[in-house]
């Protein structure tokens, strides 16, 4: 069995797999991250190795209160990927990016694949159908672009996300919630038509903890997998086979 370790911006995820097959995912808060792995191996005591992956450039240190014999494979720059890296930086690539990629890699081979992941910050990534990795685009998530305006201006409010969305908004949360949504939509629906403009039999692949709420408001057919990221990094992690 292997355990996926996922340290992103707001909250970790934690996931076993038997092969392929998804047993379990939890997603914790990171005061309950300790707590979390000595539930999960006293649960699944089968599992003979892991993977962690952290946004950080900080070194994430394994919890001193759990002590198992496994191998642990730590993603970073180093690590061998499922697919060819063209990417012009590879030092400076995410590691949330590599595990989608990862992901696309398993799912589409031969196929070419838009993943977008609306999360902190909404990221683009193509993989050709040659499996290689090209690049993509970042730009600020949902919540980022409200409390850009919040923090950037005297008087605008600090909002969250509102799924009702009026065109031409009646008042000044009205008008922020218009901005921000459907302007974030058209981003979205135009960038995924501009890819669409080079590959006529793109995948399309959405996910992320804003997934579901963006896909309500976009005019493209998607596939939306909450799942995607920790399958990326469980393709990488059996791709390396550390055990």
């Amino acid at each position: 069995m292997n355990l996926i370790i996922d340290i992103g911006n707001s909250f970790i995820k934690l996931a076993v797999f038997q092969g392929d097959v998804l047993q379990v995912k939890k997603v914790l808060n990171k005061p309950n991250f300790q707590a979390g792995l000595v539930e999960i191996f006293a649960t699944y005591p089968q599992i003979s190795q892991a993977i962690l992956s952290s946004v950080s450039v900080n070194k994430v240190p394994w919890p001193a209160g759990v002590d198992i014999s496994l191998g642990l494979l730590v993603l970073g720059p180093e690590t061998k990927l499922p697919f060819v890296n063209n990417y012009s930086t590879p030092l400076s690539l995410g590691n949330d990016r590599r595990a989608l990629v990862a992901a696309a890699a398993k799912h589409y081979p031969k196929d070419d694949v838009l993943v977008i992941d609306a999360g902190t910050c909404i990221t683009y990534d193509f993989k050709s159908k040659d499996n290689a990795y090209l690049g993509g685009g970042i730009s600020p998530g949902l919540q980022m672009r409200y409390d850009a305006m919040h923090h950037f201006t005297a008087r605008l409010p600090s909002l969250s996300p509102v799924a009702e969305v009026s065109l031409i908004g009646g008042s000044t949360q009205d008008s922020m919630h218009s901005g921000v949504v459907l302007g974030l939509a058209h981003e979205v629906d135009g960038i995924i038509g501009d890819y669409q403009k080079r590959s006529k039999s793109l995948k399309i692949i959405l996910t992320g903890g804003d997934a579901h709420f963006l896909s309500l408001q976009l005019k493209n057919t998607i596939f939306a997998s909450s799942n995607f990221l920790v399958e990326g990094l469980n393709h990488i992690l059996e791709f390396n086979n550390i055990t």
